[in-house]
């Protein structure tokens, strides 16, 4: 039942195909703080885990303290955000996918500026899971398997791959299949594939309904730490509100560190990612990092390269908002 809600929840809103519709979201209301260029920004996110810090800052009312109105619109992908980003009907995309970005920018999709962290890897925050009978036992027995994953050569196997080499197995031999996240309960089921790798609010309800069991921690050792999705942005859009962008980091900046606190992110949960109180207080939680590490993005591109997922190196410094001087 959860996961219908979930599934119902995201296809009524996304703003793609209801047009930005205002019954989907929700906005702090404030008068615009003194020499901000805009007053209302429209955030676009994937209702995930990963971007309960900007629920933080919505009930914290850290936006109206920076005299900024946010509105929040849910949406079912962050690329399938990036048109509308594109043309201005929103203004930053929450919960955006650092591999999928990083490569639009190096396309030239996006000029990409990324303005806020939003997670990063930890421990079980991305699980392997495969049904509880499966003779799947151990890493070493996911070489000549399927495994599915949300998009294809995204994060998800970039950092799996990761993981299985430091446990002596050839990623070569794993394949990956696209599943969407609400879907891979019924691909597991049907043998479609032999495990899934996904995280939470999933990971907890296949647990709770299939009985599945972890094989890899996703977010252990060697990738905990490691950037996986943030708030995103285009350079014209600091170029033109560059104190409204700082605006919103600022309050993102105390957000992500109210975030640190497991209380206050259990209370916004069920208000955005559809699970009751009980299972959000059982959620595997990303980090939330507090500030722009530039190292850690500059791992993340390097793993990207040699992953072959980029065409060439990237300076991530280049994408990277610096707040000017006040």
């Amino acid at each position: 039942m959860r996961r219908h809600r979930l599934r119902s929840a995201l296809a009524a809103c996304s703003f793609l195909v209801a047009g930005l519709a205002t019954g989907c979201g929700h906005a702090t209301r404030t008068p615009a703080g003194p020499g901000l260029e805009k007053k209302t920004i429209t955030v676009a996110e994937v209702p995930l885990v990963d971007e309960a810090a900007l629920h933080v800052a919505v009930t914290q009312k850290l936006f109206q303290a920076e005299g900024l109105n946010v509105r929040v619109e849910p949406v079912t992908q962050s690329i399938a955000a990036l048109p509308a980003l594109k043309r201005g009907q929103l203004d930053v995309i929450a919960g955006a996918n650092y591999v999928t970005f990083l490569q639009a920018h190096q396309q030239g999709t996006i000029d990409l500026r990324i303005i806020s962290p939003g997670a990063a890897e930890a421990p079980r925050f991305m699980q392997l899971l495969v049904l509880p009978n499966s003779p799947i036992r151990t890493p070493k027995d996911l070489e000549g398997k399927t495994v599915a994953v949300n998009i294809l050569n995204n994060i998800q196997s970039l950092t799996l791959n990761e993981v299985l080499k430091a446990n002596h197995v050839d990623p070569a031999k794993v394949k990956y299949r696209a599943v969407p996240f609400p879907s891979m309960d019924k691909a597991l089921k049907n043998h479609d594939v032999d495990a899934i790798h996904t995280a939470d609010p999933f990971t907890t309800n296949f647990q709770q309904e299939l009985g599945t069991r972890m094989v890899v921690d996703g977010g252990g050792a060697p990738v905990t730490g490691l950037p996986v999705s943030g708030y995103v942005t285009t350079r014209e859009f600091v170029s033109k509100y560059p104190k409204t962008a700082a605006a919103f980091q600022r309050a993102m900046e105390k957000a992500q560190s109210l975030a640190g606190d497991r209380a206050r992110v259990n209370a916004v949960l069920p208000s955005f990612a559809h699970v009751d109180a009980a299972t959000a207080a059982k959620l595997n939680l990303p980090q939330y990092p507090t500030s722009l590490d530039p190292a850690g993005f500059q791992r993340l591109a390097d793993l990207m390269l040699s992953a072959g997922l980029l065409k060439g190196a990237i300076n991530v410094s280049d994408v990277l908002f610096q707040a000017p001087a006040k």
